[in-house]
């Protein structure tokens, strides 16, 4: 059984039936987990089908509405954690102009009737869908009383008495709370990529770095970093890690440089996870390199001292 998805139209893909969790979900975040959660739970009473439904591009990226959109993961990364919460498929649409059209009903009879068999449907608080967001739980379920499916959407889930979102996930990450980030995500946030060979100047400084490309990913993060890394046989591996342009260096494209204390390996072509604990302070310009590596000297001991002292609240993923 193939467990990602891309079409809207195709043959039926849950002969069963499937209960579906319909979202961004952006980031996986604890309001997304409760949502499929409980679509998991009812598709294991019902005997059938888990299915996870989302987008990509995000609509929001489609349509450009507030400029980039800050990513809180990428498409990999939403596979590797949706796949982890134990969903049986996962829908990720191509969210074009032909999707971007498609009326909140011809989604409904197309998508979730005819493509997914679906028997219940579940959405998060404020959810809407289709050309011109006219879809919603009401429509939903008027529709699911001719079609043959329920429909129901979850309360929201509080953190100090506000809704977890993405946006609440962002803005705690934009202004260095990392604390609060975790406590919205259930884990901390982390970047994923592969190894690629930089300059080598960190290693001229007594530094040397796993760099991590972003591509066109622009991350709600950026400065200097306590961090963890696991990948390449390493799992919450204590580190120091700058997210940035280098502009001591005159660099120019986002780079993700991550310091392993102690370590002495090669990593290069292979895939680590970043694990942002706490940020030290944000990027800055130096007047030559010896001042750059007194105060990547003082980043580091920084980053021991917190990542030291760090509990057992810094729940990770593996």
């Amino acid at each position: 059984m193939s467990f990602l998805f891309r079409d809207t139209r195709g043959p039926r893909l849950c002969p069963r039936g499937a209960v579906i969790a319909i979202g961004a979900f952006d980031g996986l975040h604890r309001g997304h987990q409760a949502l499929i959660g409980r679509a998991l739970a009812r598709a294991r009473e019902l005997e059938c089908e888990a299915v996870v439904l989302g987008f990509e591009p995000l609509p929001r990226e489609f349509f450009g509405r507030g400029g980039p959109l800050l990513r809180l993961s990428t498409v990999r990364e939403k596979v590797k954690l949706t796949h982890a919460l134990g969903i049986d498929r996962l829908g990720l649409l191509r969210f074009n102009q032909t999707l971007a059209s498609t009326t909140a009903e011809d989604f409904v009879r197309q998508v979730l009737v005819e493509r997914l068999a679906a028997r219940e449907v579940w959405i998060g608080p404020d959810f809407r869908f289709g050309q011109g967001r006219r879809g919603d739980v009401a429509m939903l379920r008027a529709m699911g009383a001719e079609l043959g499916f329920s429909a129901e959407h979850i309360e929201p889930v509080l953190v100090d008495g506000e809704r977890v979102s993405s946006t609440r996930v962002r803005t705690a990450l934009l202004a260095g709370d990392h604390a609060l980030a975790r406590r919205l995500l259930g884990r901390n946030f982390a970047i994923s990529g592969r190894v690629i060979h930089g300059q080598k100047l960190g290693r001229t400084l007594g530094y040397p770095t796993a760099n991590l490309p972003l591509g066109e990913r622009l991350p709600p993060v950026h400065g200097i970093y306590a961090v963890r890394v696991t990948g390449a046989g390493l799992r919450h591996w204590p580190s120091v890690a700058s997210l940035g342009t280098r502009p001591t260096v005159n660099g120019r494209e986002l780079l993700l440089e991550a310091h392993l204390f102690d370590f002495d390996g090669d990593l290069y072509g292979r895939r680590l996870r970043v694990d942002f604990v706490a940020k030290i302070r944000d990027e800055e310009r130096f007047a030559n390199l010896d001042d750059l590596t007194a105060r990547m000297h003082l980043d580091a001991i920084e980053a021991r001292r917190i990542l030291s002292e760090s509990t057992s609240t810094e729940r990770e993923l593996a």
